[in-house]
């Protein structure tokens, strides 16, 4: 079984013994911190009663004999036991068509940046260059030496992400209606996007009506449309974003790789699908500064990921 549990959903993978996938499920969030061990329980007690139903059309008999969870914000220890003990309750369940044959030693738990790297290229060496609402950058070498850059939360951290990308565009909007910056289309967009009589009514939704990280980071599309139609001011704002992007990949290739050794840096998450070419300038610049390195689209879902990395725990128990 391979999870992969986030903030929004949860994924999950059934693979036999040579990877081929027998079923695929998805369920709502199941990341325990923000709601709670008992809600993240349910969601991977029902993403996983869903694979098997599914997997049941082929097989009579289903039996775990390994599993991967990756999960956000999994990574000190106090998480990995928490994790732990919602393993134990799955294996407890009496709702689950399945027999656990699940020693220690084929159980990984770890965090949701592991996953989609080894989903992206398709073993555990390289880096991943996660840009979604969020943002983290994170490598594994040869020697399985790790190296994490940011992933700090949108308060501390989370550069080059949607988050930040829709604010930047934001405050540069409001800066311009007030006179303090060069004048900008991102005011006349935002109030066509979200139906404002005048720019000001951003108060309304931000603040009375206490837009979330997810619905704020949803308005990236806005700032990178208009960076792409040539705006200068969203220009600036793409360019600043792809920049820590740049800073927080090469940081990370120069903790743990060699000059002449080659890897895959595989980018995923909405901020790549942007039509400002952020992603051909982010693969230039990160060729240019590191030849060896390859910057690709994801082969395969996190999911995925955590299926094979199941998998490889069979044989590769110390993964």
């Amino acid at each position: 079984l391979g999870i992969d549990g986030g903030g929004s959903k949860t994924v999950c993978i059934l693979m036999d013994e040579t990877g081929k996938v027998l079923g695929r499920a998805e369920a709502g969030a199941s990341n325990y911190q923000t709601i709670g061990t008992e809600a993240a329980l349910k969601s991977m007690e029902s993403v996983i009663y869903a694979v098997a139903l599914e997997a049941l059309k082929f097989t009579d008999n289903i039996n775990i004999e390994s599993i991967c969870l990756g999960l956000a914000g999994v990574g000190r220890p106090g998480d990995i036991e928490v994790v732990k003990g919602i393993l134990q309750e799955l294996q407890n369940s009496t709702l689950l068509p399945i027999t656990w044959k699940l020693p220690a030693s084929n159980i990984v738990i770890c965090n949701d940046a592991l996953i989609a790297l080894v989903g992206g290229v398709g073993y555990p060496v390289g880096i991943v260059v996660a840009a979604g609402t969020g943002s983290i950058v994170f490598g594994r070498n040869q020697n399985a030496d790790i190296k994490r850059v940011g992933g700090w939360g949108y308060i501390l951290g989370d550069e080059g992400s949607a988050y930040k990308i829709a604010v930047a565009g934001m405050q540069a909007a409001l800066k311009a209606y007030d006179g303090r910056e060069m004048s900008t289309t991102l005011v006349e967009e935002f109030k066509q996007h979200l139906g404002l009589i005048t720019i000001e009514n951003l108060i309304e939704l931000i603040y009375r009506r206490a837009w979330g990280v997810k619905e704020i980071a949803a308005l990236a599309p806005i700032v990178d449309n208009a960076a792409a139609c040539g705006d200068e001011v969203a220009h600036r704002i793409i360019h600043d974003a792809v920049k820590e992007l740049i800073k927080a990949t090469s940081t990370v290739i120069e903790a743990i790789f060699s000059n002449s050794e080659r890897f895959k840096v595989v980018t995923t998450g909405s901020v790549w699908q942007g039509k400002s070419r952020i992603r051909e300038t982010f693969a230039t610049s990160i060729f240019t500064l590191f030849p060896s390195a390859k910057v690709i689209f994801p082969e395969n879902e996190p999911a995925y990921g955590a299926g094979l990395l199941a998998l490889q725990s069979l044989t590769l128990p110390n993964l």
